[in-house]
């Protein structure tokens, strides 16, 4: 049976989206099954299959449409940035930032997905490449106006600081006791980062 059109029953499609969130969250990837998405979304099983062709394929289009809106989100939000390292800062602030306002989603992002087989060797995460190039740009930019070293690996900064984003996140998630407060961990992770990324002789006020 052939996937119906996202553009069509859209606030069923949500409501299924949001209970996988709720489910995946819970129980985890692998113990979570369909029909508890189904039931949790109100809709009968069958229906879960006009949508999405599996629990992979659900999981996959929950990272594509939730990542989208983040990276819609942090696009606005760093127009607010009147250079590259409040941009930056702005950048880091508001991904710590979903951890208290996303915290279902977030364990789904971190934790479960990296659990799904099909996403890990087939799946091209297109919009979590979008997300990257959002910070890449920021780099380039603190290039071109002479705040981040001319020798910057943009390649490898964007990578280091969402690699180090990413590990503080699942830590908060999978602690069983929480060590750190999101915000305050986020200006840390900006002023430790600034100090590798800046050229010298950029003020330390600079850097908030």
């Amino acid at each position: 049976m052939p996937r119906r059109d996202p553009s069509h029953g859209g606030d069923k499609r949500n409501r299924i989206l949001q209970a996988a969130i709720e489910v995946f969250s819970r129980k985890g990837f692998f113990n979570s099954k369909v029909s508890e998405i189904a039931r949790a979304s109100g809709v009968a099983d069958g229906t879960i299959y006009l949508y999405f062709k599996n629990k992979d394929d659900l999981l996959i289009s929950l990272f594509e449409e939730k990542m989208g809106e983040v990276v819609v989100e942090v696009r606005q939000r760093i127009q607010a940035g009147n250079n590259p390292l409040e941009k930056m800062k702005i950048f880091i602030d508001n991904h710590m930032g979903l951890l208290e306002c996303e915290a279902g989603l977030i364990e789904v992002l971190q934790v479960e997905l990296r659990q799904s087989s099909k996403f890990l060797k087939d799946y091209v995460p297109v919009k979590f490449f979008e997300y990257l190039d959002v910070l890449s740009g920021i780099l380039e930019e603190g290039k071109l106006e002479g705040v981040f070293r001319p020798d910057l690996n943009v390649s490898v900064a964007r990578r280091v600081v969402f690699g180090a984003m990413d590990e503080l996140s699942r830590t908060f998630i999978l602690s069983k006791r929480q060590k750190f407060h999101p915000s305050v961990t986020a200006t840390e992770v900006f002023q430790m980062l600034s100090e590798g990324f800046c050229v010298r002789g950029i003020r330390n006020d600079e850097r908030g």
